[in-house]
C-alpha cells in the first residue's frame, strides 16, 4: 500500500520510456542515418481535434517495409487513438476499416438516436432481429451485474435522467423521487430471447455507456489482427487494448498521468494482449458546488464517492471497461475483493485520502522505468 500527498487524475496515457537526453541522442542519429539515405522518416502533425472526426496522420516512421502509424478520431463521445507497427501497403485501410468498426457500434448502441437498436429498445421497450452485437454486450451486462450484486446496472438510465434534469433546474431531486424512480432499475428486468431484447417493466430505459467502449475498442482490434496487424493498440479515451510489442520489441508503457505535472506518470504499468481501462475523474461533476460524482450507484440512485478512481487491467477491453465503473461504485473493499475473484484480472485504486491500493497481482505489471 502506497501513500501520497497527491489528488490523482486517472487519463491513462501510453508513456514514453525515454528521458529528453536520449531522445536528443537518437534524433542526432536519425539525422546521420538520413544523411546516409539509409532510412527515411516522415512526420506529419494532425490539425488540433475538434467536434468532427479527424483522420489526420500523426506520426509515421518508415522503416524498410514496415511502418508505425498513429490516427485519431473522435467517436464514442471521446478521442479514439489507434496505432500499429506493421507493413506499410495496408496500414491506412486497416486503420481506417477499425475506425468504421468503431463507429458501426457507436450507431449500434447510442441513446441520443431514437432509431439506434437501444434508442428502439428505450421507446418501445422492445427491439426485434438484434444485432449480434447488442446481444452480446446485453448478456454480458447482465452477468456484471450478477457477479457485483446490482452494482453494475444497464437499466441505470432513468436515474441518470433525473439527476440531469434536476440538476439543470437548478435543485437535487427528493429522496422519494429516487425512490420512485429506483423502481424502474433491475437488470434482471431485461429479457434476451432469441434476437429480441425486451424489457419485463413499463418505463424502464438503459444506456450500455459503461460497456459499450470497451467492446468496441476490442472489435477494432480484430479488424486489425485480421489485416495481419499483430502489435499495436486501440485506446478510446482511456479504455485501451494494447496487443503484441511495441516497435522496440519491448511490452507497452501505460501510465497513469500526474495532473501536477503532466509530463510524470504515478504508476507505470508494462502490458502486452491485456486491456487496461479506467473509470472517476474528481473533476467531473454535475455542477461544482454539488461536486457530485459523474457515476451512481444503481442501487442506491446517489452518486458513488469511496473512491476517486479504478483502473482494470484485464484480457479484454470490454471486461476492463465494465469492472472499472464496477469496481468504482462497489469502493475500495469491496472492490478489491471481486477483483481477487477473478482470474487474470488486477486493479489500482485511489481513495478520497489519496491513497493508492492495489490487487495481489498488480505488482507483475509494474515498469521499471
Amino acid at each position: 500500500m502506497i501513500i501520497t500527498k497527491h489528488r490523482y487524475n486517472i487519463n491513462i496515457v501510453e508513456v514514453d520510456m525515454d528521458n529528453h537526453r536520449y531522445r536528443t541522442i537518437i534524433y542526432l542519429f536519425a539525422l546521420i542515418v538520413m544523411t546516409v539515405a539509409l532510412f527515411t522518416i516522415y512526420t506529419s502533425f494532425p490539425v488540433g481535434p475538434g467536434n468532427e472526426k479527424s483522420n489526420d496522420l500523426i506520426t509515421e516512421i518508415n522503416v524498410s517495409s514496415s511502418v508505425v502509424i498513429t490516427e485519431s478520431q473522435q467517436l464514442m463521445g471521446t478521442i479514439v487513438t489507434i496505432e500499429i507497427v506493421g507493413p506499410k501497403t495496408n496500414a491506412e485501410a486497416s486503420i481506417n476499416s477499425a475506425f468504421k468498426e468503431i463507429d458501426r457500434i457507436e450507431k449500434l448502441m447510442t441513446t441520443y438516436d431514437s432509431n439506434s437498436e437501444i434508442g428502439i429498445l428505450n421507446v418501445d421497450g422492445q427491439v426485434d432481429n438484434v444485432s449480434d452485437d447488442l446481444i452480446n454486450v446485453i448478456e454480458q451486462s447482465i452477468y456484471y451485474g450478477n457477479i457485483s450484486d446490482g452494482a453494475f446496472d444497464v437499466t441505470i438510465k432513468p436515474i441518470l435522467d433525473l439527476w440531469k434534469t434536476k440538476i439543470i433546474a437548478g435543485k437535487y431531486p427528493s429522496g422519494q423521487e429516487i425512490n420512485e424512480t429506483l423502481s424502474l432499475v433491475n437488470y434482471s428486468n431485461i429479457t434476451v430471447e432469441n434476437k429480441t431484447i425486451y424489457f419485463n417493466a413499463d418505463g424502464m430505459s438503459i444506456t450500455v455507456d459503461g460497456i459499450a467502449k470497451g467492446y468496441a475498442v476490442d472489435q477494432a482490434v480484430k479488424v486489425l489482427k485480421n489485416n495481419g496487424y499483430t502489435n499495436g493498440f486501440v485506446n478510446a479515451g482511456g479504455d485501451g487494448m494494447y496487443f503484441g510489442t511495441r516497435p522496440d520489441g519491448y511490452n507497452w508503457k501505460v501510465g497513469l498521468r500526474n495532473p501536477e505535472n503532466k509530463s510524470e506518470s504515478i504508476v507505470v504499468m508494462e502490458i502486452s494482449d491485456m486491456a487496461v481501462a479506467t473509470s472517476g475523474n474528481y473533476e467531473r461533476y454535475f455542477n461544482e458546488s454539488a461536486r457530485l460524482s459523474h457515476i451512481s450507484d444503481p442501487r442506491t440512485g446517489y452518486s458513488s464517492q469511496s473512491l476517486l478512481s479504478a483502473t482494470i487491467i484485464a484480457g479484454s477491453a470490454m471486461e476492463a471497461d465494465t469492472l472499472a465503473t464496477t469496481v468504482f461504485v462497489l469502493g475500495p473493499d469491496k472492490g478489491l475483493e471481486l477483483i481477487e475473484n477473478i482470474q487474470d484480472t488486477e486493479c489500482i485504486l485511489i481513495t478520497p485520502e489519496n491513497e493508492i491500493l492495489t490487487s495481489s497481482g498488480f505488482e507483475t505489471y509494474l515498469s521499471n522505468v
